[in-house]
C-alpha cells in the first residue's frame, strides 16, 4: 500500500507558521514566506483558520487564491485532506467551493463533503446581513450562506502565477507541465523545454 502523508488538522500549521506557509504559496501576507510549503495542506489549514477560528481575512485571501490558482490544485490530495476533517463548517466551506468552481470536474466532487442544512459563515447577524445585502454570488445555492461584501475580492491579495513560478518549485512545475507524476517528483529537477507563448514569461 502506498504511503499517504498524514493530514490530520492537529498536524497542520497554525499561527505564524500558517501565515508563512500561506505567503509561501502566493498569498500576500506580510510575513517571510516558508520555502515551498505543501500547497494542499496549506489550503486546508487556511480553511480551518477561516471557518473554525472566524478569520475572515484569511478566508477572503484563500478564495482569491483559489480563483487564480484553481488549474494547478491537486484535487485528489485536497479532497483526501479535507475528508479527514470532522468540522461541519470546514466541510461546508469546501463543499461550497466545489459548487462554485464546479466547472472544473476535478474540484466538483468537493460538493459531496457536506450534507444537510446550510451553514452561516457569520455566527451572529447572518440573517440581518443577508436581508440587507443579499448573498455573495459565489455562494448562492451552496451549503454556505455568505452575505455580500463580507469576503472581499481583491486581486492584489494574491501574487501572480508568473511570480510564484520563480519562487515555489512545486508550483513552477505544475504550471509548466500541468498536474502530473513528473511535476510532483522530488526537487530539484530540470524544468522542461516549454515553447508555448502563454508560459514563456514563466521561464527565468
Amino acid at each position: 500500500m502506498p504511503y499517504k502523508r498524514p493530514t490530520s488538522p492537529s498536524l497542520l500549521p497554525t499561527g505564524s507558521d500558517l501565515t508563512k506557509a500561506m505567503a509561501g504559496i502566493g498569498m500576500a501576507f506580510a510575513a517571510t514566506p516558508s520555502p515551498a510549503p505543501n500547497v494542499e495542506d496549506t489550503l486546508f489549514a487556511a480553511s480551518v483558520e477561516g471557518m473554525d477560528r472566524d478569520d475572515l481575512r484569511v478566508l477572503s485571501v484563500l478564495l482569491q487564491w483559489l480563483e487564480v490558482y484553481q488549474p494547478w490544485i491537486n484535487a485528489d490530495r485536497l479532497f483526501r485532506a479535507v475528508s479527514t476533517s470532522d468540522s461541519p463548517r470546514v466541510r461546508a466551506f469546501w463543499a461550497a467551493v466545489g459548487l462554485w468552481l464546479g466547472k472544473d470536474r476535478r474540484l466538483a466532487r468537493l460538493a459531496r463533503l457536506h450534507e444537510g442544512a446550510r451553514v452561516d459563515l457569520l455566527r451572529e447577524g447572518s440573517s440581518f446581513q443577508l436581508r440587507r445585502r443579499g448573498e455573495d454570488p459565489r455562494f448562492e445555492g451552496t451549503p454556505l450562506r455568505v452575505p455580500a461584501g463580507v469576503l472581499r475580492r481583491r486581486a492584489s491579495d494574491v501574487h501572480p502565477p508568473e511570480e510564484m513560478a520563480k519562487r515555489h518549485p512545486g508550483l513552477r512545475f505544475r504550471i509548466l507541465m500541468g498536474l502530473s507524476y513528473r511535476a510532483e517528483m522530488p526537487f530539484p529537477q530540470k524544468p522542461p523545454i516549454v515553447r508555448a507563448p502563454e508560459v514563456m514569461a514563466l521561464r527565468g
